[in-house]
């Protein structure tokens, strides 16, 4: 199943693509006019120079690299970062080095990659007490480790 996204593409990079058949996600590319040296806990937000239309009812997802974030230590906050249907400003990815080493990003490294997702609208309901479980009211680590 695919659906039709309409691109805009500013940079001078080609379009993202699946990096073979079996792909969640299209890598995203850096727009950068020079190269960026990102300090150990210091976070940025990077251009890609995309701007995409979304269809209704689904939206895009911005998710770390594993192979960045396993390698250099770069993985994007506020993840997944949701794109929404209604946006149509320039895709940027928020990047941050939880390396102890200064990590460079050069124009046209792959930072990042986008995940199309359907998106299911929820008609809340105000009631007064809610069914009880057997989880109940635990919270984190309520399961424990094992």
């Amino acid at each position: 199943m695919s659906i039709a996204i309409k691109i805009v593409n500013k940079s001078h990079h080609s379009l993202p693509a699946y990096a073979t058949s079996g792909a969640s996600g299209m890598d995203l590319r850096a727009n950068l006019e020079a190269p960026l040296q990102l300090q150990p806990m210091e976070r940025i937000l990077i251009p890609t120079g995309l701007f995409i239309a979304i269809p209704e009812n689904y939206e895009a997802q911005i998710r770390p690299r594993s192979g960045l974030a396993i390698k250099q230590g770069l993985t994007c906050l506020n993840t997944p970062g949701t794109i929404d249907a209604d946006y149509r400003g320039e895709i940027k990815v928020i990047l941050i080095n939880l390396s102890t080493e200064v990590q460079a990003i050069q124009d046209g490294d792959r930072i990042a990659q986008m995940v199309f997702c359907a998106v299911e609208k929820a008609n809340l309901e105000s009631v007064i007490d809610l069914e009880i479980t057997q989880r109940g009211e635990g919270g984190f680590g309520h399961t424990g480790k094992q």
